[in-house]
C-alpha cells in the first residue's frame, strides 16, 4: 500500500474574488484568513458577527501535486479525506469526482482513472452552508420550527458540528475547510478495511477474538498471509501472535490468548496498562503490503442497570467493580478546529486527571475528536461517554439524510471501538426528553416525531448492534432506556438537572434529589480578568456592556449571576472582584451538588458537571477557560472529586461531617468539627476516630446547636464559622468550612496574609499564614499563568503550603523566589468588600 499526503500548502480564494491566500492544510477558511491577517480576530469584542457573514460565500481550496508512476501501477487509488467541513464539490484535473456533505465522515473516492503521471491538480469548492439552510425546501408537514438556544435556524439540516452555528456558550462562527488529513492511497488486490476486537475474560486469561474485514473477496489462489502480534506496551514483549494463510472470503477471524493479563482501570482505581495489536497483510512474496495498529486495554466495561430498592441503577462497572463516576462534559476546544492540537488536548485531559476525573462526556453538539484525544484518554484512565453528534434538535430525516447519518455512525464506531477508554455510546443529547415534554417540541408535527423514532429507536441501534455490540448503548441523555418512558425519571437512568441556574433555585435544592446518575448540571462564571482583557477595551469592562453581553450567549445570564451573588455575597467593590466572586459562586454551586450525591453513593453513582472547557473566551459554565486558565471550580473539583475526602453540611440544627471513600481499601481516620470565631480561636470541638469501608460514604460526626445554649444570637452567628477536619492514616488532611449565615452577613475583616517563598530544582513552595479567617484565598499573577497545587482555599488558622511545579508555569517565567513573591497577587473574599464594609 502506498500513500501520498496532500497536506501542506494549498491556495484559497473566495468564489468570484481574485485575491488568493496561502492555506496550510489541515486548515480552514478562518485559519487561512487569520494567518494571512486578512480579517481581525473574530474573538475580539464583537467581531464574531461580521466574520459569520463571510460564510454566505463559497470558498475554493486548490493545489498541484506530483504523482509517481508506482502509485498509478497499483490496482486501486483512492482520495481519502478524513475531515471535510462540510458541503464540498471535489475535482481532480478538472473532473468532478465527488461531493461531501458530512464533516463527521471519512470520505474515500476512487481517483485512479482521473490521475496522470507527473503534475496533477485538486480543487475543492466549499459551498455556503448558510445559503443551503436558507434555500432548503421541506416536504409537507416536515418544516422544523425549533431552534436551540444561541444557534442559527436550520443548523439541523447540515451534518456539521451544531455548535459551529452558535450555542448558549459559543459564537456563530461557521467556518469551512479541510480540517483533518487528506491523502491518496493506492493498493493492489485487497486492503484491510476494518478490525474488530472482542474480549472474553476467563479465570486466568483473556481471549481476544479479532475479526478482520477486507475491501473485497480474498481468493485462496492468491496465497495471501496475515500476521498478528500483540505487544505489552510496557515491556514491548510479544504476548500473543498468529500467522496464517488466508482462505476465500471477505473476513478473517483469529483468537489470541493472553495469559497473566494486566488489566486497564479508570483513573483512581488502578493502572492503565496498554497493549498494541499489529495486524499485517502479506503479499504472495511474503512482503508486508499493509500494516494496521490498534491500541487496546484488557478490561470489562459496561453500565449496570440492576433493579434495587430505589429503582434501576445507572453505574459504570469496570472489571466487575461499580464505580462512582466523576468528571465533566467536553466541548470542542476552539471554533477553528485545526487549532485543536495534541498539545491542547493533552493539557486539557491532564487537567481532568489531576482533578481526579475518571470520565469525560463528549457532548453531542460538537464533533468526534481526533484519534489522539482517545489515545490520551486511554493513557490517563478517562472513561469516554461518547455521544453521537445529535443534540437539542428536530431532524427532517429524508432517505438521503438517514443514509448519511448511518454512514457517519458506522465510520466513527469502526474508528473508535477498540479504545479501552470507550465506555458508552449515547444516541443524542436531550432529544428524547425534549420530544417527551419540552413545550417547543410539542408544537412540531407528528411526522417529525416519527422521524425521531425512526433514526434513534431503529436505525442507530441497529448500526450499534452490528458494529459495536459489546459496548453499552444508551438511546439518549437523559433517559430511562428509551421509548419516551419517563426519560427524566429520578430513579431510573441518567438525569440532567438545571433548576439550580436556569430555574434560579438555591444551591441547597440539589439536596432534594437523589438521581441515579447526573450527567449534566452546571453554573456559570466569568473568566479571569486576564482573559476578559483579550476581548475587551477598558470601556467594555462592565458585565452589561454590549461586548460583555456578546461574550455571554445564555439569555439574561449575567443578571442571573448577579442574582445568585446577591443571595450569597456582598456586591464586589470592582469589576475584577466581581469576576473573582462569580467563580467562587460557580465552585460553591457544583460542590453542593457533587458532595450531596457522593454522600449518597450507591443510590447515585455518578456526576458529570457542565462543562469542562470553552471554545472561545466567554462567560460560561466551564471550569477551564479558553486559554487553559483554571477557574475556581477546577481547583475545587480537585478537592470534591478526590478519591478519599470529606464534606461538612448543616442540616436539622446540626453540623454533620462525612467521609467519602472511593477506593477499595478501608480508610482509618481522625475527625473533628470545630466552631471558631473570626480570629480562628476554637470555641467548641467534637472529636472522633474510626474507619470507613471501601466504596462507601458515611456520616462520622455531629455537632448539635442545642448544646451551645445561650451563646446563640444574631451577632454571634455573624462572628463564627464551622470547620470539619479529617486526618487519614496516610497523613492526608482534608478540611471543609461551613457558615451559619450567608457570607454576605459574616463579620469578615480583611486579613493580613504573610507569604514566604522557597525554590527547589523542580518547584516553588509558598508558605502562607493569615491573622484571621480568610475564605476563598486566590493566588494569581497578572503577567504569568501557572497551576497551583491548591487555590481558592480557606485559611482557618493553620499555615498553608502551596506548590508551583516549574513544569506548571505555562506563560511567563520567574527569575527566582524573590521575583515570584513580589509579583504574587493574593486576594480573599473580604478584599472584595467596599472600604465602608471593610
Amino acid at each position: 500500500m502506498r500513500q501520498l499526503t496532500l497536506n501542506g500548502n494549498w491556495d484559497m480564494n473566495q468564489r468570484g474574488e481574485e485575491m488568493t491566500y496561502q492555506a496550510q492544510i489541515p486548515g480552514s477558511v478562518l485559519s487561512t484568513l487569520l494567518a494571512s491577517r486578512a480579517i481581525p480576530d473574530p474573538y475580539d469584542r464583537m467581531n464574531e458577527y461580521p466574520t459569520r457573514e463571510l460564510f454566505r460565500k463559497d470558498y475554493i481550496f486548490q493545489r498541484e501535486f506530483e504523482v509517481e508512476k508506482e502509485l498509478l501501477e497499483e490496482e486501486k487509488v483512492e482520495l481519502v479525506c478524513e475531515g471535510l467541513d462540510t458541503l464540498a464539490e471535489i475535482y481532480v484535473n478538472g473532473e468532478k469526482i465527488g461531493y461531501a456533505d458530512n464533516m463527521h465522515r471519512t470520505w474515500r473516492i476512487p481517483v485512479k482513472e482521473v490521475l496522470c503521471p507527473g503534475t496533477n491538480q485538486i480543487r475543492m469548492e466549499f459551498l455556503s452552508v448558510l445559503n443551503y439552510m436558507d434555500e432548503y425546501q421541506y416536504e409537507e408537514k416536515k418544516e422544523v420550527q425549533y431552534v436551540a438556544c444561541g444557534a442559527m435556524k436550520g443548523n439541523h439540516l447540515v451534518r456539521k458540528a451544531h455548535s459551529m452555528f452558535g450555542w448558549d456558550w459559543g459564537p456563530q462562527l461557521v467556518d469551512a475547510g479541510i480540517f483533518r488529513d487528506i491523502y491518496l492511497e493506492g493498493w493492489t488486490h485487497e486492503r484491510i478495511e476494518e478490525i474488530q476486537i472482542q474480549q472474553n475474560h476467563k479465570t486466568d486469561s483473556v481471549e481476544l477474538q479479532v475479526r478482520v474485514g477486507f475491501s473485497e473477496e480474498i481468493q485462496e489462489a492468491e496465497k495471501r498471509k496475515i500476521m498478528m502480534r500483540l505487544r505489552d506496551r510496557g515491556s514491548d514483549k510479544i504476548v500473543a501472535k498468529t500467522d496464517e494463510m488466508l482462505k476465500e472470503g471477505r473476513e478473517y477471524e483469529a483468537v489470541l490468548s493472553v495469559t497473566e493479563p494486566k488489566f486497564w482501570w479508570p483513573n483512581g482505581y488502578g493502572e492503565q496498562p496498554l497493549y498494541d495489536l499489529e495486524v499485517s497483510l502479506l503479499g504472495p512474496d511474503e512482503t508486508i503490503v499493509q500494516k494496521e495498529h490498534r491500541t487496546i486495554g484488557l478490561r470489562t466495561l459496561t453500565v449496570s442497570r440492576s433493579q434495587d430498592q430505589w429503582g434501576k441503577e445507572f453505574a459504570f462497572q469496570v472489571n466487575g467493580v461499580k464505580i462512582f463516576t466523576m468528571g465533566a462534559n467536553y466541548i470542542p476546544e476552539d471554533c477553528v478546529y485545526s487549532r485543536i492540537t495534541k498539545e491542547r488536548q493533552e493539557f486539557l485531559l491532564e487537567s481532568a486527571k489531576r482533578a481526579h476525573f475518571n470520565c469525560i462526556r463528549v457532548w453531542g453538539g460538537g464533533y468526534y475528536p481526533s484519534d489522539t484525544f482517545y489515545e490520551i484518554c486511554d493513557e490517563k484512565g478517562l472513561i469516554v461517554w461518547q455521544d453521537l453528534m445529535f443534540a437539542c434538535n428536530v431532524y427532517d430525516t429524508t432517505d438521503a439524510f438517514l443514509e448519511n447519518c448511518k454512514k457517519e455512525v458506522e465510520d466513527n464506531v469502526k474508528r473508535l471501538r477498540h479504545h479501552p477508554s470507550l465506555g458508552l455510546w449515547c444516541g443524542n443529547n436531550e432529544m428524547e426528553s425534549a420530544w417527551d415534554h419540552w413545550p417547543a417540541f410539542q408544537r412540531e408535527t407528528k411526522n417529525l416525531r416519527a422521524d425521531y423514532i425512526k433514526l434513534f429507536e431503529h436505525v442507530i441501534p441497529m448500526v450499534m448492534k452490528e458494529h459495536a455490540g459489546d459496548t453499552f448503548f444508551w438511546p439518549s441523555s437523559p433517559s430511562s432506556g428509551g421509548c419516551f418512558d419517563h426519560p427524566d425519571d429520578e430513579n431510573d437512568g441518567d438525569a440532567h438537572y438545571w433548576d439550580v441556574w436556569h430555574g434560579q433555585k438555591p444551591f441547597t435544592d440539589y439536596r432534594k434529589y437523589f438521581f441515579r446518575f447526573c450527567s449534566e448540571f452546571g453554573f456559570q462564571s466569568f473568566p479571569a480578568m486576564k482573559t476578559v482583557k483579550t476581548f475587551t477595551r477598558p470601556e467594555d469592562r462592565n458585565i452589561f456592556s454590549r461586548v460583555m453581553e456578546s461574550h455571554q450567549k445564555n439569555d439574561a445570564a449575567n443578571g442571573k449571576i448577579l442574582y445568585y451573588m446577591s443571595e450569597n455575597f456582598r456586591y464586589p467593590e470592582s469589576f475584577d472582584d466581581l469576576l473573582y466572586v462569580s467563580q467562587i459562586l460557580q465552585g460553591m454551586a457544583i460542590q453542593y451538588g457533587v458532595e450531596h450525591w457522593r454522600r449518597h453513593r450507591g443510590r447515585c453513582m455518578g456526576t458529570l458537571y457542565w462543562q469542562l472547557n470553552d471554545n472561545w473566551p466567554v462567560a460560561s459554565w466551564s471550569s477551564i477557560d479558553y486559554f487553559g486558565r483554571w477557574k475556581a471550580l477546577q481547583y475545587m473539583a480537585c478537592r470534591f472529586y478526590a478519591p478519599v475526602t470529606s464534606s461538612l453540611i448543616i442540616e436539622d440544627g446540626k453540623a454533620c461531617l462525612f467521609v467519602e471513600n472511593e477506593t477499595e481499601e478501608e480508610r482509618k481516620w481522625q475527625g473533628e468539627i470545630l466552631l471558631k470565631n473570626m480570629d480562628c480561636e476554637v470555641l467548641k470541638t467534637v472529636k472522633i476516630e474510626g474507619d470507613t469501608s471501601g466504596f462507601c460514604s458515611e456520616k462520622i460526626a455531629e455537632m448539635d446547636w442545642d448544646s451551645l445554649g445561650a451563646h446563640k444570637d444574631m451577632e454571634w452567628e455573624e462572628s463564627v464559622f464551622l470547620e470539619g477536619r479529617v486526618r487519614f492514616e496516610n497523613g492526608t488532611e482534608v478540611w471543609n468550612v461551613e457558615t451559619l449565615l450567608p457570607y454576605k452577613h459574616l463579620a469578615l475583616k480583611k486579613p493580613s496574609i504573610q507569604v514566604c517563598v522557597e525554590e527547589s530544582e523542580e518547584a516553588y513552595v509558598l508558605h502562607l499564614a493569615s491573622d484571621r479567617f480568610a475564605p476563598f484565598v486566590e493566588l494569581d499573577f497578572e503577567d504569568a499563568d501557572v497551576i497551583f497545587s491548591d487555590n481558592y482555599f480557606h485559611m482557618t488558622g493553620q499555615e498553608q503550603e502551596i506548590m508551583i511545579r516549574k513544569a506548571d508555569i505555562r506563560n511567563g517565567s520567574f527569575r527566582d523566589a524573590a521575583d515570584l513573591k513580589e509579583r504574587l497577587k493574593i486576594r480573599s473574599l473580604a478584599d472584595t468588600f467596599s472600604k465602608e464594609d471593610a
